[in-house]
């Protein structure tokens, strides 16, 4: 990874992205220190150019991005993270600095969060619960919702509709995460079809 730090006083901007959602998190810079730092510890490090040090996001906050890959733009002076923040990005408390809190990627948060139940073995979530029982409750309770909402598509109850295609995306992602699979998985062969179409 060759990146030309010349241009900018031995910096280059650092484009931070959400690994799940794709939503672009905040712009950042570095030095060759901070991007070593970076890569060892697999959390991203900046130069603050206000402190005039290396500073590791979420140091104070607790809010820290971990890398899941490091990519350099064509002209080698760009840096794109792609990384799992454990917390809002922004100081203000938003998903973004760029104030924007979107729910394109909300499935990938929600899917977070089921397997966050599962893992921490939640006595009181009824996703874990539902998980508990196994595959067949789970696929049963998958097709009980897909009944439901083609019941609710044949009459004209719009607010009943969606809600019912809300449960069927929500038992989706946990007959996934009991198959071991991801939505990732099932939007990859989607990729791929669109791709040979």
């Amino acid at each position: 990874m060759n990146i030309d730090y010349s241009k900018e006083n031995d910096l280059v901007p650092v484009i931070i992205q959400n690994d799940k959602t794709l939503q672009v998190l905040m712009l950042g810079y570095m030095n060759e220190e901070a991007l070593n730092k970076t890569k060892a510890e697999n959390r991203v490090t900046f130069f603050s150019r206000s402190k005039n040090r290396l500073w590791t996001k979420g140091e104070q906050s607790g809010n820290y991005l971990e890398v899941v890959d490091i990519q350099i733009d064509c002209d080698s002076d760009t840096i794109l993270i792609k990384a799992n923040p454990s917390g809002p990005t922004c100081h203000t408390g938003s998903t973004s600095c760029f104030k924007e809190e979107t729910a394109k990627g909300f499935v990938y948060d929600l899917q977070t969060v089921i397997d966050k139940r599962i893992e921490e073995n939640d006595i009181n979530s009824y996703t874990n619960k539902l998980f508990k029982k196994g595959i067949n409750k789970v696929a049963q309770k998958v097709g009980e919702e897909a009944v439901e909402l083609v019941i609710e598509a044949k009459d004209e109850n719009d607010n009943l509709f969606l809600n019912e295609a809300a449960d069927l995306i929500y038992h989706f992602l946990i007959l996934l995460k009991t198959k071991n699979f991801t939505f990732e998985d099932v939007e990859a062969i989607l990729k791929e079809r669109h791709r040979n179409s």
